[in-house]
């Protein structure tokens, strides 16, 4: 890395966690110009910061190439597989089996439709 790092830059350790998780250039290829370490670290600061795709920083890859892996990382499951590992890492280190066995909704979090069920039969006007 030639730049100086950011606060939300993988350490060497997190690195090693998600590395072999990150798909394998194709043996035709070319060589990949742009390490995928670099990129996870550009999307971690626009998560952090909270900062728009063209807003990157310039010592970040360009930003449409940022976009570009992110998407084709979420399309292909990637991310998917990068969270599950980590999530597992994270309760075995707790103590606790490597998948959770239930969940939790809040009704607060679940979307629902405008007007629905017995709210909606109740607020229509009556035809009299």
């Amino acid at each position: 890395m030639t730049r100086s790092p950011y606060a939300t830059d993988l350490t060497d350790e997190q690195w090693k966690l998600i590395e072999d998780l990150l798909p394998q250039p194709a043996c035709r290829r070319r060589p990949r110009r742009i390490p995928f370490r670099e990129i996870v670290n550009a999307v971690l600061y626009l998560l952090r910061t909270g900062c728009s795709w063209c807003l990157l920083p310039h010592d970040f890859p360009r930003w449409t190439t940022v976009r570009t892996y992110f998407g084709l990382w979420r399309r292909s499951g990637v991310w998917q597989t990068i969270h599950d590992r980590l999530r597992e890492k994270s309760r075995r280190a707790a103590g606790r089996k490597p998948t959770p066995s239930a969940a939790i909704l809040d009704s607060q979090s679940v979307k629902t439709t405008e007007k629905g069920g017995f709210r909606a039969a109740t607020t229509r006007p009556s035809p009299h």
